[in-house]
């Protein structure tokens, strides 16, 4: 436990704290909404907003929020009115992305392409002071929404024709989970990286969902792997000297082969178990028809 003395790592863990806290908690509707990559995409919008930072000389983190907030929410236009071009439009938005943020950089007075590194692949040593002070203010944020409005989020998720008519506002929902998950890659940016960042959106939640089939449990063990992934990819980076971003990734896709080898028996001993119930020859119970979505991804 010699790390704690060094004032770094408790930086750099309480940022892997709450990353694992927030990445889950977002990833869980985008899963929902096979949306999967749209961490990946506004990972590389944010790009311009770090490369903005460095030429403003204003905050890396803040811009790259603004940037990713305004992408994000470019990205559900895109979706509503894209229809058939919107592919080509979400591909412009991304490469602009990137371009953008080298240029940027390469613009500032002293800037290199060195300078993206740590905001690529992630560093321990970088998160500051004041990286914490935004971190911890933007994940109470996500953590606030994904918590608090989960019903609502949820319904969406599954069905948005059904939360439509239900009374929901469609629109301002996917308008949220869009800013909520831009948020979240500015938060995780500094511990796992712009280009990692997904992995940690979507990985701990593909992995809940062997284990459980239900909302609130696969939330929580979603939330349980990202936290112990992140924690232990930052000691390991420590003392092994590797990057902290790869390192917390592979970790997240070990425990989802793990989870995955656990759960076939699992599923195995549950089936025997339903069979015993209900032998052959017993009346066939009355079923409630599935409705569009169900047993794709988690129940609630």
């Amino acid at each position: 436990m010699d790390f704690l003395d060094y004032a770094f790592m408790q930086r750099a863990l309480l940022a892997a704290v709450l990353v694992g806290i927030t990445a889950p908690a977002v990833g869980i509707y985008l899963v929902q909404r096979r949306q999967a990559l749209m961490g990946d995409g506004i990972g590389h919008v944010a790009m311009t907003g770090v490369g903005l930072g460095f030429l403003l000389s204003a905050s890396p983190v803040w811009m790259a929020t603004a940037v990713s907030v305004l992408g994000a929410v470019l990205m559900e236009l895109i979706r509503w009115y894209g229809r058939t071009r919107g592919d080509i439009a979400l591909a412009m938005l991304f490469y602009g992305g990137m371009a953008g943020g080298v240029m940027f950089i390469n613009l500032a007075p002293g800037g290199s392409n060195a300078n993206l590194t740590s905001y690529l692949f992630g560093s321990l040593s970088t998160v500051s002071d004041s990286d914490v002070t935004s971190i911890c203010l933007l994940a109470a944020l996500v953590v606030l929404v994904t918590v608090g409005l989960r019903r609502q989020l949820f319904a969406v998720s599954q069905d948005e024709e059904f939360a439509r008519v239900t009374g929901l506002p469609v629109r301002a929902l996917n308008l949220l989970t869009a800013v909520t998950a831009a948020v979240t890659v500015t938060v995780a940016m500094r511990v796992v990286g712009l280009l990692l960042v997904s992995a940690l959106m979507v990985v701990p939640v593909a992995a809940a969902q062997q284990l459980s089939r239900s909302f609130a449990a696969t939330f929580a063990i979603a939330v349980a792997i990202g936290v112990s992934v992140t924690i232990g990819g930052t000691v390991t980076s420590y003392y092994q000297d590797v990057p902290p971003g790869a390192t917390i990734v592979l970790l997240t896709i070990a425990a989802f082969l793990v989870l995955g080898a656990l759960a076939a028996p699992l599923a195995r001993r549950r089936a025997r178990a339903a069979a015993a119930a209900h032998p052959a020859g017993d009346p066939a119970e009355c079923t409630i028809p599935a409705t569009r979505g169900a047993g794709d991804g988690v129940g609630v």
